[in-house]
């Protein structure tokens, strides 16, 4: 499922304005994976010119959260609605996760090479993040939620840790005290965490006509 981009947004008010459209809760977003093991990370940052796949068998979270936003790659203008660098995305935000058998994929721009990054896949080990935030634009699976609240207002959301809510009133969001993904599909810009265990962590690079991706 992707962000359904509609109409051209036009104008500095309205482009701002776009947390406010509804997020369909199947949005909800899973632990996303790659590079960062362990300690503090900024919250924002210029994102790369791709995005990365991202498959677990199971996602289970605790505090969950989420509202629109938008992803900037170095050099954009985030109130220039038409940067090209500029990409529509549903932040979603896990205080605590657990992800059993993760796969992250990155294709090299112009080359037959990915790489791809296994964790969490023996019985019982999961790799485990806290304090996740993800600029996701597509996610798949089944969902189950404790405690949803949805339409709450996006600088009010307290379950998804610290850095997980917006700072503009009147942004439509929703959160939920948890979070049970299976089958998870996700495509995403970035992903930051506070601490990040890799359970039996396996990085590789697949090359070739077709190289490997997570789905």
């Amino acid at each position: 499922m992707s962000v359904a981009q509609g109409s051209a947004v036009k104008g500095r008010t309205r482009w701002k304005r776009f947390a406010t459209v509804v997020v369909p809760a199947t949005f909800i977003a899973g632990a996303i994976v790659f590079g960062q093991a362990t300690g503090a990370i900024a919250a924002s940052f210029s994102v790369s010119g791709q995005q990365f796949k991202v498959s677990a068998d199971k996602l289970e979270g605790t505090g969950f959260v989420q509202y629109g936003g938008v992803a900037t790659e170095k050099g954009g203008n985030p109130a220039n609605p038409a940067d090209p660098k500029n990409h529509f995305v549903a932040v979603s935000g896990i205080k605590s996760a657990k992800l059993y058998n993760l796969c992250q994929s990155v294709k090299v721009p112009g080359l037959p090479v990915s790489m791809v990054i296994h964790a969490g896949q023996a019985a019982g080990a999961p790799a485990e993040a806290t304090d996740l935030l993800i600029d996701l634009t597509s996610l798949k699976g089944d969902a189950t939620f404790q405690n949803i609240q949805i339409g709450i207002d996006a600088s009010d959301l307290t379950k998804g840790g610290p850095n997980a809510k917006s700072l503009q009133q009147g942004s439509f969001a929703q959160q939920a005290d948890s979070v049970v993904i299976t089958n998870l599909k996700q495509v995403a810009w970035s992903t930051t965490a506070g601490t990040f265990k890799l359970t039996g962590l396996d990085l590789s690079l697949s090359t070739g006509g077709t190289p490997f991706e997570c789905f």
